[in-house]
């Protein structure tokens, strides 16, 4: 059992997160995407979403030692996926009552995966999302965030490829969640 508190991300933790996603989408993306893709993505479709820190909505699990293990957040903004260099944002609110949230920028240190830090995430999320008003979430999965999204719930769409620098494109599975049906 790994020891690790959730809380909020703050603008402080920047550069830990990012240091974080690096280390996941080395180790924990390696065997679905090569070392290119990763470090292609890591240009704008993997990364820090400091939006996501301002809106209160990111979350870390944190070590007793103060180490960063885990990110995970909801986004209440049209934007899918990807980082504050991802040109594609868009920062207009979702209605919750006709739209789904978005669950975006879960990565876990490789040498923490599969001790259920992503689930914790997971579930704060959602919890979160359902007391805004939310009934749905939304997420544009990796295709290793996509295991943890099947066992939680979460229906896979058809595949998409996102393209990168260097022209490089990256498989990724957009996924819904129903929390609750709508009224």
């Amino acid at each position: 059992m790994v020891d690790y508190t959730l809380r909020l991300a703050v603008l402080d933790d920047v550069p830990a997160i990012r240091e974080l996603i690096a280390r996941s989408a080395h180790g924990i993306s390696a065997a679905d995407y090569t070392r290119a893709q990763v470090e292609a993505a890591l240009q704008g479709a993997f990364g820090v979403d400091t939006a996501l820190i301002r809106d209160a909505t990111l979350f870390v699990a944190e070590t007793r030692a103060r180490e960063l293990v885990a990110c995970g957040g909801w986004g209440r903004r049209r934007t899918l996926f990807g980082s504050d260099s991802r040109a594609e944002r868009d920062e207009t609110l979702l209605d919750p009552q006709s739209e789904a949230a978005r669950i975006r920028a879960f990565f876990v240190d490789p040498a923490y995966g599969r001790h259920g830090i992503g689930r914790a995430l997971l579930m704060r999320c959602e919890a979160d999302a359902l007391r805004a008003g939310f009934t749905a979430l939304e997420t544009m999965a990796t295709l290793p965030g996509m295991r943890l999204y099947s066992q939680c719930g979460y229906v896979p769409q058809p595949a998409i490829e996102h393209p990168l620098p260097g022209g490089l494109a990256i498989r990724f599975i957009p996924m819904r969640k129903n929390l609750r049906p709508a009224p």
